[in-house]
């Protein structure tokens, strides 16, 4: 297993962090209530999935 000769100075380890980026949460809206909710999932307000009511609401 491959083991790294010399430490990775500090700035050398902040700027390889740097290209790690948070990305937004996709959502999409409900075709029933028209509220934002997370794809291929139950939506939280109305409790309907692909035309259905799956959750008690």
């Amino acid at each position: 297993m491959a083991v790294p000769k010399r430490k990775m100075s500090r700035s050398n380890t902040r700027h390889r962090r740097a290209q790690w980026k948070a990305t937004a949460v996709a959502t999409v809206a409900c075709p029933q209530c028209k509220s934002a909710k997370l794809p291929h999932s139950a939506c939280t307000v109305c409790g309907t999935y692909n035309g259905r009511q799956v959750l008690e609401v």
